[in-house]
């Protein structure tokens, strides 16, 4: 694969990632919001006939994955044919969607740095760095285009949110042609919306839906329809390492799925069973095996597997 974005074409780092089911890992793409994952039936033909406004709502998808936890959200051939039947999000959202970026990006140096949005006709196509907060800021709200960008901001401009200074660029004419470099800094009523989203979620609009109904699938019948995590609840001993590695991973994975098991994944931190709980929470559907030693029933596995029958996980 060229070491290109399959969805925006535009450079980043591409290397193969699992030689079971293909896949190749995309780093560095800004436009897409970040790293991602995908099977080459995706990133063919099916994505080369989505029109911008569809690769836009492509790439909500991996931004609503990395919202749920998914750090590395992975695309298969049906994430990007509901690309081209869903909706696009409302206005509003988008616009709620560029103030959780912008506020994030300010914290990962300091409060009050002021972010330099370009206009992408000046021609920095060479100059990855520099468009890396646009590029982001467009994928966040899943804009494809400058005026996009210069009429959310000025939406949060005028809620308060944020303070925007910047001018707009002419033609030769004397013709507004595009909005130009602006500089954008988050204030403190802004990180409070930004926590009232976060603490009450239903203080902001539902996820869009698809545009014509699909059968009924784990994606539509789970807590979280986004995620493409599977739980795996098993006992952990030795004996189930290859039943898990040779059995259960490349099933997942074939299925466009990526597998957790908790004593595998990233370090946990606090009780396990709080980890446990919030990675069911997180998982689109779990397997459950309960196969067991002369010691007994796996009690654990036994409660995993109810606690997602409540919570009606597949």
């Amino acid at each position: 694969m060229e070491p290109i974005c399959p969805i925006w074409a535009v450079d980043c780092i591409v290397h193969p990632l699992n030689a079971n089911t293909n896949t190749h890992l995309v780093q560095d793409s800004f436009l897409a919001g970040g790293d991602y994952e995908i099977f080459p039936i995706a990133s063919g033909t099916v994505i080369k006939d989505l029109d911008d406004s569809e690769r836009a709502r492509l790439t909500s998808f991996l931004v609503e994955q990395r919202m749920l936890g998914v750090e590395v959200p992975r695309i298969t051939r049906d994430e990007v044919l509901r690309a081209k039947e869903s909706k696009p999000l409302p206005v509003h959202e988008r616009a709620e969607r560029l103030l959780r970026f912008l506020a994030n990006a300010n914290q990962s140096s300091s409060i009050g740095e002021v972010l330099e949005i370009f206009p992408l006709g000046l021609g920095l196509g060479g100059f990855r760095n520099e468009l890396k907060v646009t590029y982001s800021a467009m994928a966040w709200s899943e804009s494809t285009a400058d005026e996009e960008l210069g009429t959310l901001t000025d939406y949060l401009s005028k809620q308060g949110w944020i303070t925007k200074d910047g001018e707009e660029m002419y033609d030769g004419m004397g013709i507004r042609r595009a909005r130009g470099l602006y500089l954008c800094r988050v204030e403190v009523p802004g990180y409070s919306r930004v926590a009232e989203i976060m603490e009450n979620p239903d203080s902001s609009p539902p996820q869009r839906t698809p545009v014509r109904p699909y059968q009924r699938s784990i994606e539509e019948i789970t807590t979280t329809p986004n995620s493409s995590q599977c739980f795996v609840a098993m006992w952990f001993d030795d004996s189930m390492n290859e039943v898990y590695e040779k059995g259960f991973i490349p099933a997942i994975e074939a299925a466009g799925y990526t597998p957790l098991r908790i004593d595998k994944g990233p370090g946990v931190i606090g009780k396990l069973d709080d980890a446990i709980i919030a990675a069911i929470r997180r998982s689109r559907f779990v397997v459950a095996d309960f196969t067991h030693g002369d010691s007994g029933a796996r009690g654990s596995v036994y409660y995993e597997a109810g606690f997602a029958h409540g919570l009606s996980l597949p």
